[in-house]
């Protein structure tokens, strides 16, 4: 696991509210492209459902995570790709409950005005830093 270090307000930036403006780390780079909210078959979870799709694409970047060696603590930046911004509140909830609330990574929300099948609200992708 590698120790990040979170710098959540820099001087002269407003504060960050639920990230870290900066994180910087040491290690081996791990790049996880943006999960989607399918099970192991392929299978849509939670068609309409926010709540649904973030716990799923959580459980799929975790899983991804796993196979690179790393964890939620290694990841040093999330990017959220949504059709509705709206949906923010289901993924914060889904990130909460595998990212400590002190070691937030930094991130990005982008609305896109569509994903690669319509069902899909939401893309999430993770860079991690493992080891020292």
């Amino acid at each position: 696991m590698s120790d990040p270090t979170r710098i959540p307000a820099p001087d002269g930036v407003a504060p960050a509210t639920a990230y870290s403006h900066v994180v910087a780390a040491t290690g081996r780079f791990v790049a996880v492209s943006g999960q989607l909210p399918l099970d192991e078959d392929g299978a849509i979870v939670g068609e309409g459902d926010a709540e649904a799709q973030a716990r799923q694409v959580f459980e799929n970047l975790r899983r991804c995570l796993a196979a690179a060696g790393a964890t939620f603590e290694d990841v040093v930046k999330l990017t959220f790709f949504v059709t509705d911004m709206a949906h923010l509140p289901a993924i914060r909830a889904a990130r909460a409950a595998h990212l400590p609330a002190d070691r937030l990574p930094a991130a990005s929300a982008v609305q896109v005005a569509a994903l690669v099948r319509p069902e899909f609200l939401m893309e999430i992708e993770a860079f991690a830093v493992v080891g020292a």
